[in-house]
């Protein structure tokens, strides 16, 4: 009896060893990201010069690439880092979503999209001209993104006491929300053109021996809404800046590259400076004669 009895309690006492170390692998946050700031201003002490106006010569060339991920562990080791749940393949595909949006506007004439390991961490406006030589793009699309993973137990976790409920049954409450933004630079005047933000938010659970799993999966799911709600915004952010340039022309200088006429690329800015030469020669024509 004695000896049956003590059995019970080492096999009870390893069960809950065993769903203790379960429970607490992946519990808590976690927190991946790429930061723009960080990447385009981290040298820059006391002050960051202001941009000049920019100079859009068309059709422009635009590059589209993923800030890079610095040192995980927060050190002076800024070397490249891959993040494993959102793999450099997955970036790729989002990009082809987004070089599809440029695609449908004729004052873009292509898009070049950029190995996340072409950008050097903190590496700045210095980085984005030495991207701007080797592949001859005019405008940046420069995405960033930062994903955290709460996880916790919830009321089902009594369960874990049961190697049934370790098992099976979901006592880990997981939220995984997400932020990802594309920020569109002109490179030569350093002028922030426009952005579009994409958010993604994802509430699941999991089983202590799941749990790893079920977040990556959470992580995934996160970045296909945050990239679906980010192409959705940057088709009307395109729409707007479209609208911008032709109604502000004194923020924006045109140029047109050799054998390009324009072909309405923005809404009629041609016809909008051609105007504004006419009116203002017809005035200079009245002074003279008055």
């Amino acid at each position: 009896m004695i000896k049956t009895m003590g059995l019970t309690i080492g096999l009870v006492a390893t069960v809950t060893i065993f769903v203790a170390g379960c429970d607490t692998m992946g519990r808590g946050q976690h927190h991946r990201a790429s930061n723009l700031y960080a990447y385009l201003y981290s040298d820059q002490k006391g002050h960051i010069d202001a941009p000049a106006v920019p100079v859009l010569s068309l059709p422009l060339r635009v590059g589209v690439a993923f800030v890079p991920v610095g040192n995980p562990n927060g050190r002076n080791d800024y070397s490249y880092t891959e993040d494993l749940i959102f793999s450099e393949s997955q970036k790729m595909d989002l990009m082809k979503q987004i070089s599809g949006q440029f695609k449908q506007y004729p004052f873009v004439k292509s898009i070049e999209l950029i190995p996340s390991a072409y950008l050097t961490p903190r590496g700045g406006f210095a980085n984005l001209d030495q991207i701007r030589t080797m592949y001859g793009v005019d405008v940046m699309a420069l995405l960033s993104y930062d994903q955290v993973q709460f996880t916790g137990e919830g009321v089902l976790s009594l369960t874990y006491w049961t190697i049934v409920g370790a098992y099976v049954v979901p006592g880990e409450k997981n939220d995984t929300k997400t932020m990802m933004d594309a920020a569109v630079y002109d490179i030569a005047s350093r002028k922030l053109l426009f952005r579009a933000p994409g958010i993604g938010n994802v509430k699941g659970s999991a089983t202590p021996i799941n749990l790893s799993e079920q977040l990556r999966a959470d992580s995934k799911k996160g970045f296909d809404e945050a990239a679906t709600n980010l192409v959705a915004n940057l088709k009307v952010q395109l729409e707007e800046f479209k609208a911008e340039v032709t109604n502000a022309p004194t923020e924006y200088k045109i140029e047109y590259k050799p054998g390009y006429t324009g072909g309405g690329a923005f809404g009629g800015m041609e016809t909008i400076i051609v105007s504004g030469l006419g009116a203002c020669f017809l005035w200079m024509r009245r002074s003279r004669q008055a």
